[in-house]
This record gives C-alpha cells, sequence and structure tokens, in this order.
C-alpha cells in the first residue's frame, strides 16, 4: 500500500486510465428509459376479405392456436378477430428467450397448417413478424390545403417517406395506421347488371382475360440453323393502369359490331382500398406514421436520427404539408434522464458541503471531490462489458453511489488528520499510519457492500433484470471506489494535505461557523459517549430498543402499499373512444372531433390527434372504437400533471352523449402492455361459446370490482349486443330456381365484401383492382333481397326468391387468452392504493363472484406481477446471508457478524417509515434501496466492530472495546452518513418527469440511513458487548487469530 504514497505519479496515472476508458465507454453506451425487460413477442395475422369473426375463429384462427400452443418458451398467447376479415395471434415469450428464435419456431409451427386453412386465407398470405414492442414515435402528416384529403396524405407518406423512414438505423417497424392504399374502384350497379343479364362472375372473368402480363418472346432469335438478320424483343403493355382503360373492357360482343363495356354496367375511379380509419390532428386530416425501435438499439440517437431524416425529406414536400410529432418516447426519457443528471451534480455539491463543514478545511474537502469521479466514469466501462445500458435504474445507481464513494475517501482522510493531530507528523507519514490502521477496514467494507449485490444479479424474469443492472452498476462503482481509495487518495493526502494542527486557526466567517460546529460535535460527542457507557452493558435497553423496530417493521409493512413500477407523468394521455354498437365510423369521427375541439382548449395540453376507427389497447379496428392521443406541454410549462388533467378532462367529457370515454396513461415501461393499470382476462373456459352469458358474467363481475375501493375505473368494452343478421337458405327453393348455394354466396361475397383477383402497378407500387356494389345499393339489409344472381339457366333469380334474413346479435371482435374465449377488462389501482393490492383484491373478488366454468388470467405487466409474489423478500434474505458468510470469514467467528446483521432491523424500519409518511409505495426502487442499505447500514457496524475487535485482541475488556470503538468512529461514521443523506436530498424532493421514482429511492434511502445511523450508534455497541462476550467462549482453535483477516495483509 505504500508504494502508492511513494509514488503519487503512478496512482494518478492508474486513475487517469480509469476516466479515459470510462469516456471512451460512456459516448458507446446506448441510452434506454427502463432496461429492456418487455418478452419477446410474435404476431401471426391471416386476412380473409369478407368474413366475419365467428367464422375466422372456426376457420383459421383454432386451428393456428392448436399449432402454436406450446412452442418452446411460450408464455401465453393471445389471439383476436374482427368483423373485418383480419385475425391475429400474438405469442408471448418468456423473457430471455431469444426473439430470432421464438419467430423461427412460430413459423415452423404454422407452416404445419397453412394447408388445412381457406384457400382465400393462403392466397392472402399468413404474416409472422417479430413484434417490436418499443414504441418510438407518432407522427402525424398533415397540410393546410383543403384539396390534400386522407387518401392524398396517405399515399404521399407511404410512397414518399415510409420507405426512407424504414431504413433509418434502429426503427424496427414503420406503418401508417388505417389504410388508404390507392386502388382502381369499379363500383357495379346492380340494376344495370340485371338489365344486361350480367353476373358478378363475368365481369371479374373479362378482366382476368382483357387485364393481364403477357411475354411474347423475341423474333429472329438465332436457332443455329440460318443467319437472322435482327433480333426483336416483343412487348405487351400488360395491366391496364388507368380508369380510361378499365371503362373500356368489353364485357359482351356481338359479330355485328355491339360492345357492352364495363362503364355500361359499372362507376370506376380511382379511390382507396379501404376506408377503415379516420385520422386527424388538430382538427385538420393527416396520415398517422406509427414507429417502432429495433431489438437493441439506441432510443435517443434513433429518434434524432428520424428527426433528421424528415427534415430532410420535408425540403421536398408540397406546398402547405408539414408533420407533427405527436409522441415521442425521448421527450420523457430525456427528460428524466436530464432530472438525474442534474440530481448527480446537486448532490456532488451537496456532499462536498457536508465534507467541508466535517474537516474544517478546504484542502480536505478537495480530495473526495478528485476521487469520486473517477469511480463513477470508471463504472461506465463496467457498464460495457457487461452490456448494461444508461437508463433510469442505472443513473439511479450511481447517484446513490456518490454518497458511498465519497465515503471511502472519507474514512482515509479523517484518519490521517487524526494521525496527524495525535503523533504530529508530516502529511506524508501519517497518510502510511493511517493505511495500515483503516487499509482492513476500506477492505471490508468493500467486501460487504459488493457482497450485497453480487447475489441480486443472478436473479431472473423482468424484476431481476433490474436488480441486475441495479446491482452491477453500483457493485463496480464501489469496487472501483476501494481501489481509488487504497491508491488514490492517500497518494493525495500525502501531496495536499499540511499538518495545521498546531498552528492556530484564522479568524474568517468560514473558519468561525466551522470552528462553532465543531465545538458543539465535541460536545455531542462527550453526551453520547456519556449515555453509551451507561447503555452498553444492559442487554434489555438493547434487545428492547431491537423488539421495537422489529415490531415498527411488522405494522408499517402492513400498511405501506406494494407495487412493481409505478406510472410516471411521462406527457402523455390515451383516450378511448367507444360509440353505441353497430354505430358507424362517421359517428365515431364525429365524437373524436369534439372531444379533440374540447381538449385543444385547455392549456396544459399541447397538440391532440384524434384516429377513428382505431382502438391503440388491443391495437384492433372496428367502426365503433376510437383513439385521440393527447400530448401535453414540457412539465415545466403546465401546472397540472397529467393525473388532475385526466380528472378535468373526465368532467368535461360527461357533456358528450353517446359515447364511453376512458382516459389512462401510457404504460409505465414501454411496451409492456398498452397502457398503464392492471391488465385483466376473464376467461370462458366451459367451451359452450355463449357470447351472451359471457356479456352478463363480464357486466357484473366489472360492477363488482368497482365497488371495491382498491381498484379505480374498471372497465371493459365486451359487448355481444352487435346487430347481425343471419342468412337464412332455402336449399330446395335454391335448387328448384337452378341456383347453387356456392354461386348465390360467392355473388354476395363479390357484391357486398368486395373482391379482388388482379393488381397493377403504378408509382413503383402494387394497386388492387377492388370490384364492389356500389353504396347506395347495400346500404340497408333489405337491399340484398333486392340483389339478383344467374342461375344455370342464364336467367337472373332475385335472392329474395330463396333466402330470408333473421336479426340476431354477436361480438364486434372475439378476442382469445390461452385458447379460451376471454374479455378484457382495464383499469387501475385505487387513490392511495398499490397495484398488488389491486391485483390482490380481483383475486378475492374472482374467487367470491365469478360462476363455475369461469376464471381469470393477467396479461401484459400484470402477468409478471402477479407470479412474482414474495420475490423481494427471498432476495431481501440472500444477500444477508451473503453478508453473513463473508463476515464470518473476516473475523473468524460465526457470532460476532450477527451484530451487524441484527442492526439492519433498525435502518429497515427507517425506510419503511419514510415511505409511509411520504405516501409512497413499497415498489421496486423501494426495494433497490433496501438491498443497497444492508451494505451501507453493515459498513457502519463494520466500522466500529472492526476497531473494537482490534482493541480487544490488544487486551482491553469487551466493555472498554466497545465504548473505545464507538469514540473513534462515531465522527467518520456520522459524517459519511450525512454526506449520503445530503446526496440524496434533491432525490427525496424531485418534481417534474419520473418524480415518483425519484421520491421513492431517495426517501426509502434517506429514511432507512437517518433513522439506521442515529439509532445504530446506540445498538451496535450494545450489541458487540453480548455478542464479544459470548464468542470469548466459544472458540474452535486453541490459538485463534482474532486479527480482523484484512488488518493481517495491511500489516505485512
Amino acid at each position: 500500500m505504500n508504494k502508492f504514497i511513494q509514488r503519487p505519479v503512478l496512482s494518478i496515472v492508474i486513475s487517469l486510465i480509469i476516466i479515459f476508458l470510462g469516456i471512451i465507454s460512456l459516448v458507446k453506451l446506448p441510452v434506454t428509459q427502463f432496461p429492456s425487460i418487455s418478452p419477446p413477442k410474435v404476431n401471426v395475422v391471416a386476412e380473409y376479405p369478407g368474413a366475419n369473426n365467428e367464422l375466422l375463429i372456426k376457420s383459421v384462427v383454432i386451428p393456428l392456436e392448436r399449432a402454436l400452443n406450446g412452442t418452446p418458451g411460450m408464455k401465453y398467447m393471445a389471439s383476436d378477430a374482427g368483423n373485418d376479415g383480419e385475425a391475429s395471434i400474438q405469442v408471448v415469450f418468456n423473457l430471455g428467450t431469444d426473439p430470432n428464435q421464438a419467430s423461427l419456431n412460430v413459423q415452423n409451427r404454422v407452416a404445419s397448417v397453412v394447408n388445412k386453412l381457406p384457400p382465400l386465407v393462403v392466397r392472402e398470405g399468413v404474416k409472422i413478424s417479430r413484434e417490436e414492442s418499443n414504441m418510438l414515435m407518432y407522427v402525424n402528416l398533415f397540410s393546410t390545403d383543403k384539396k390534400a384529403d386522407q387518401k392524398f396524405l396517405f399515399n404521399y407518406a407511404d410512397i414518399n417517406l415510409l420507405s426512407e423512414l424504414k431504413r433509418v438505423d434502429g426503427v424496427g417497424f414503420a406503418d401508417i395506421l388505417g389504410n388508404r392504399e390507392y386502388a382502381m374502384r369499379i363500383w357495379l350497379k346492380p340494376d344495370r347488371m340485371l338489365a344486361y343479364k350480367i353476373s358478378a362472375d363475368e365481369v371479374m372473368e373479362a378482366l382476368a382475360q382483357q387485364s393481364l402480363e403477357a411475354s411474347p418472346g423475341k423474333t429472329g432469335e438465332s436457332s443455329g440453323k440460318r443467319s437472322q438478320t435482327f433480333e426483336y424483343v416483343l412487348k405487351y403493355s400488360g395491366r391496364f393502369t388507368s380508369k380510361e382503360q378499365y371503362e373500356n373492357v368489353v364485357i359482351r360482343a356481338n359479330p355485328d359490331g355491339e360492345l357492352l363495356r364495363l362503364k355500361d354496367v359499372a362507376d370506376i375511379e380511382f379511390g382507396s382500398s379501404m376506408y377503415d380509419i379516420y385520422s386527424s390532428i388538430n382538427g385538420k386530416p393527416s396520415a398517422a406514421i406509427v414507429l417502432k425501435q429495433s431489438y437493441g438499439s439506441n432510443a435517443t440517437q434513433v429518434i434524432k436520427d428520424v428527426k433528421s431524416k424528415l427534415e430532410e425529406l420535408k425540403k421536398s414536400f408540397p406546398k402547405g404539408m408539414d408533420y407533427e410529432i405527436s409522441y415521442d418516447v425521448s421527450t420523457f426519457l430525456d427528460a428524466s434522464i436530464e432530472k438525474v443528471v442534474h440530481t448527480l451534480f446537486e448532490a456532488f455539491v451537496l456532499v462536498a458541503i457536508v465534507v467541508f463543514l466535517f474537516l474544517g478545511d478546504w484542502r480536505s474537502t478537495l480530495i473526495p471531490v478528485l476521487a469520486v469521479p473517477v469511480s463513477l466514469v470508471g463504472t461506465f466501462m463496467f457498464m460495457q462489458l457487461f452490456g448494461i445500458t444508461l437508463n433510469l435504474i442505472t443513473l439511479f445507481a450511481l447517484v446513490l453511489a456518490i454518497g458511498i464513494v465519497v465515503d471511502d475517501a472519507i474514512v482515509v482522510i479523517e484518519a490521517v488528520h487524526h494521525k496527524m493531530e495525535t503523533h504530529h507528523i508530516s502529511a506524508r507519514r501519517a497518510a502510511k499510519l493511517a493505511i495500515e490502521e483503516v487499509g482492513g477496514a476500506i477492505i471490508a467494507i468493500t467486501f460487504v457492500m459488493a457482497a450485497v449485490f453480487i447475489p441480486v444479479a443472478f436473479m431472473s424474469g423482468p424484476v431481476g433484470i433490474f436488480y441486475r443492472q441495479f446491482s452491477i452498476t453500483m457493485a463496480t462503482s464501489i469496487i472501483l471506489s476501494g481501489i481509488i481509495a487504497l491508491t488514490l487518495t492517500p497518494a493525495l493526502c500525502a501531496m495536499i494535505l499540511k499538518n495545521t494542527h498546531s498552528e492556530p486557526k484564522k479568524k474568517t466567517p468560514i473558519n468561525y461557523v466551522v470552528e462553532s460546529f465543531n465545538k458543539w460535535f465535541d460536545k455531542t460527542s462527550l453526551r453520547y459517549l456519556n449515555v453509551l457507557s451507561k447503555i452498553i452493558d444492559r442487554r434489555t435497553v438493547t434487545f428492547g430498543i431491537l423488539a421495537i423496530f422489529c415490531v415498527g417493521i411488522y405494522f408499517l409493512n402492513r400498511n405501506v402499499p406494494s407495487g412493481f413500477i409505478p406510472n410516471e407523468d411521462q406527457g402523455m394521455i390515451y383516450a378511448i373512444i367507444q360509440t353505441p354498437p353497430g354505430s358507424s365510423l362517421e359517428r365515431t369521427n364525429n365524437v373524436a372531433e369534439q372531444l379533440q375541439k374540447m381538449t385543444e382548449d385547455m392549456d396544459d395540453v399541447k397538440s391532440v390527434s384524434a384516429l377513428a376507427g382505431y382502438e391503440i389497447l388491443t391495437e384492433g379496428t372496428g367502426s365503433n372504437s376510437g383513439t385521440c392521443l393527447i400530448n401535453l406541454k414540457p412539465w415545466n410549462e403546465r401546472k397540472h400533471s397529467s393525473l388532475e388533467i385526466i380528472e378535468e378532462l373526465e368532467k368535461k367529457s360527461k357533456s358528450l352523449k353517446g359515447a364511453q370515454i376512458e382516459f389512462f396513461q401510457p404504460p409505465a415501461v414501454p411496451g409492456y402492455g398498452a397502457a398503464g393499470g392492471f391488465e385483466l382476462r376473464l376467461l370462458d373456459k366451459d367451451g359452450t361459446n355463449d357470447y351472451k352469458k359471457m356479456e352478463e358474467v363480464n357486466k357484473n363481475f366489472v360492477e363488482e370490482l368497482n365497488k371495491r375501493p382498491e381498484l379505480s375505473s374498471v372497465f371493459s368494452f365486451y359487448s355481444a349486443s352487435f346487430p347481425q343478421y343471419m342468412m337464412k337458405i332455402d336449399n330446395d327453393l335454391a335448387q328448384q330456381k337452378g341456383v347453387t348455394i356456392d354461386n348465390a354466396t360467392n355473388t354476395l361475397s363479390t357484391l357486398l365484401g368486395s373482391n379482388y383477383e388482379i393488381s397493377f402497378i403504378k408509382f413503383g407500387r402494387q394497386y388492387k383492382v377492388i370490384v364492389q356494389a356500389a353504396p347506395q345499393y347495400r346500404a340497408l339489409p333489405e337491399d340484398i333481397l333486392k340483389l339478383y344472381v344467374k342461375n344455370n339457366r342464364d336467367e337472373m333469380v332475385p335472392f329474395s326468391a330463396f333466402m330470408h334474413l333473421e336479426k340476431v346479435y354477436g361480438l364486434s371482435e372475439i378476442t382469445r387468452h390461452n385458447m379460451y374465449n376471454a374479455s378484457e377488462i382495464s383499469g387501475q389501482a385505487g387513490e392511495g392504493y398499490s397495484s398488488g393490492e389491486a391485483i390482490s383484491a380481483i383475486k378475492e373478488v374472482a374467487e367470491k363472484t365469478l360462476p363455475r366454468g369461469y376464471g381469470i388470467d393477467w396479461a401484459g405487466i400484470s402477468k409478471d406481477e402477479e407470479g412474482r409474489g414474495n420475490e423481494a423478500i427471498y432476495i431481501f434474505l440472500i444477500c444477508l446471508t451473503f453478508v453473513y458468510l463473508i463476515l464470518s470469514a473476516q473475523y473468524e467467528s460465526f457470532i460476532l457478524p450477527l451484530i451487524i446483521i441484527l442492526s439492519l432491523v433498525v435502518g429497515i424500519c427507517g425506510a419503511y417509515l419514510f415511505l409511509f409518511l411520504f405516501g409512497l409505495e413499497n415498489n421496486i426502487y423501494a426495494q433497490v434501496a433496501m438491498v443497497m442499505l444492508i451494505g451501507l447500514l453493515g459498513k457502519n457496524a463494520v466500522l466500529i466492530v472492526e476497531f473494537a475487535a482490534k482493541k480487544h485482541s490488544e487486551g482491553e475488556t469487551t466493555f472498554n472495546s466497545a465504548l473505545e470503538g464507538a469514540k473513534v468512529r462515531f465522527r467518520p461514521i456520522l459524517m459519511t452518513s450525512f454526506a449520503f443523506i445530503a446526496g440524496l436530498l434533491p432525490l427525496v424532493f424531485a418534481t417534474g418527469p419520473g418524480a415518483i421514482g425519484n421520491r421513492t429511492i431517495g426517501s426509502a434511502s434517506a429514511g432507512g440511513m437517518l433513522i439506521g445511523t442515529v439509532f445504530g450508534l446506540f445498538v451496535i455497541p450494545g450489541l458487540y458487548y453480548i455478542f464479544a462476550t459470548i464468542a470469548e467462549k466459544y472458540k474452535f482453535v486453541k490459538e485463534e487469530e482474532e486479527n480482523p483477516l484484512t488488518e493481517d495483509f495491511t500489516n505485512e
């Protein structure tokens, strides 16, 4: 150790290398909001044009589900089928499954059943894609030009923006919501077709035979027989691409020159392929582009690249066109990370002030200020090695590490001062002696602190990843700080400090403050020793204090709500609109526009984009659902939090009649479910498929849930009351009229469901040719009976001759969960309750109220939280055991470490007390803080016990050793603890983005530290007295080495 004091340049070079490597790593570290803990998901999408949801479930979803069930690593699967002919199955895998392997397994399983699916589905293709769950941003493309409608905007974005954005590195998924793709629309007129006796099949046939691609070959191609003069390639113009060409398609022709063209029986326009979503921003039509982040990319960087790409593309926009970013993960991310960086800086300054107060001269204060950055910056190097990202969790670890890292430096400086004062020697000699004395303690502290975090790093599951990233960051900065304290700090002490203890102090105001503080501190110190000498040997007092704290923990634990990850104010609110079953898209759009106008006027709102026909919770489509994305102003520009704004919106939206509107926040962890709160599924395990009964059970269940105080705004959009008609075909009558059921349903599927057989290429894109009856011929259910089908005798037969309609009710979208029919229920924990309590309340209600054959299951983040149970307690116990074993080895005794373990009770109680007082929940942040307290408070106890054990081995009585240990370590312990608490203050009083997380981790650590230190100073010497007396009686070896293990290293 002394080498480093002799060779200060070596120490400085080591530190500079650490800093240099740290900075290089810092530049490369990816920045995310949280560690990536959302499980890998694979989506399977199948399209069946014109099919309703029950048909999709029967013919497509069930065969696929049976094949996919039990894919290796699968956690659960959810499927849904809408009435728009699209079914999707999402397979969610356990965390840690390789996403590429997962999607390969899904692909193989789908391939094994594709041949069992209906031919139309096979023609459309079953799409399998790896879901990129991390939402990056929503971009709205809009135009002030009145002529630019949604169709134009959609296609402009599709042709000019999408392909560019998809190429930006780190964008995993880019798409425009809805489908307004160009298409050639052929609107048939059934009355004209009847007059000319033309069937829908004949129209399709004429199109297929006349609009086609041909490859005629070449003339004069060499044949090796005789020399040709020229070779010509023959070309054919190919498929029709213009409206005029399609109008002139010949449907029937006579030898005497009469022609019946397509324009005689239909209207043709270059229109949209679907009219399924209306999207607008601040009242103007828009194209809503969704971007998601690919696995392992750096969110902040990707968003920067996307923004610069958009700026570049904007230069070529037509007049009046512009874009707005309505949601962008990086606003919350940057704001909360910037907040934590501020905190880092504030903590640093506060720590320096506390150190200055205690040490009384700027030279001593300079040393920790130089030593701290080395260990913090060095940590980045190890984060890069372990593949850890820069996120809120790891940044918190760094803020907390400041306090711990300063400790090591303070312990050394304090010891050097002590030696200079008592031995009257130079700083260099004092540094050598001091390192001999405290070197052992520092190694022990570093071991103990690192030991706390090591077992945590082996945890699994989403919580495990949080703990792992936190603990590796903490442990590396602690180990680095130990190395710095033994190399750089003593060298700096030897270089910078001067022995001024014998000289009189100059009379300056600052010195006056420091001196009066020191006088007060010495008095306090004497009072403390007075009290201590009276209670050290009184076991009842020591155990009495411990018992009070144990009881305190028990009661506080029951009163502090538990949670997982708190919902932060992210500057964004989702609103979901449900209009009554059967409402048209236009009606839903009308409600969305009213809501948009209402929210735009609020002071705290920046912009509102509305989507009618799209529902963000399930990412499903349906004409009676809509979503508004309400983008709030930055935190410092608005007066209210997002929860307060939601309350106000709920009051305002009551005036909107004829729609159910629910407001909620984005999910706490991006990509983990669609919204904040819990995600519950009610399952029908009977298999009767009685949707009406399911609706009844679901309604009662939601009513019961809403009665519980632990839950708020529980809602479910499950409804089996969508008006539908069942076609009843009389087969006998149909056969008499010469009509087959196959022919009748095919004709209907073309006239009503829209059919496309061919496509053409224009603007470098492939567009469909869609044939369908004009809207006025299919406006009402009774219009269907007026349509005609051609029989095998070339006659036109009306549908009313062999078919009638019956009104029935059904679902607009069928959702299934793990192969059972399910309804989706969402909601939040009630005011003052945590997500953990909400989950247990739901389980209780389900036990009591659900009839036989119904059960519940969880999705998203709730699934993990529900499955995790009391994991935190086990982690805690593992950490304690680990620390206990390391200390036993250090003190060569299984009894002495019990002092340190028992003294932790006080601090844990303090952490709970502060959570309780500030009304915070015991969530992942609080648990991380408590794990860290084991290390911090353990360190205080180690400092006292280490010294006392040393005195005892020199022949002092147990009583005197305990008193002596407490006396010598009183000042450094208080100093390090208050330095740490000072560093936490900015967290405890945090506001703005990410405030809840900051406050939780800050309050739990500060509370534990404050109470743990103050009461620990009384409990630890008492415990030492009790256990050292016992330890004397039980020794394994006669001449047992009593000197702490690490003391030997430093003395040799």
